[in-house]
């Protein structure tokens, strides 16, 4: 049952990839609008990029470790298939 459960917070194709990426990017662009409310004029507009900016971030990391799991997968199958 815990395997079920777990199995709800792994990412495994692009489209959940890119569902999550949006999901922060909403929450980091209400978050900067609230920056831009409390610090008027270039801080608040440094605070909104930096948010936006670390969404970027995240976005690539998570596409990568895809990437990466893939060629980990498909090598663990070529070298199970060898021997």
């Amino acid at each position: 049952m815990l395997k079920k459960i777990k199995r709800l917070f792994v990412i495994k194709t692009n489209l959940e990839a890119y569902m999550v990426i949006f999901a922060l990017a909403t929450g980091a662009v209400q978050r900067g609008q609230v920056y831009l409310t409390q610090f008027p004029g270039f801080g608040g507009k440094l605070l909104f990029l930096a948010c936006t900016g670390a969404v970027f971030m995240a976005g690539g990391k998570v596409l990568d470790c895809l990437k990466f799991e893939r060629a980990r997968d498909a090598q663990a199958v070529v070298a199970q298939t060898a021997t």
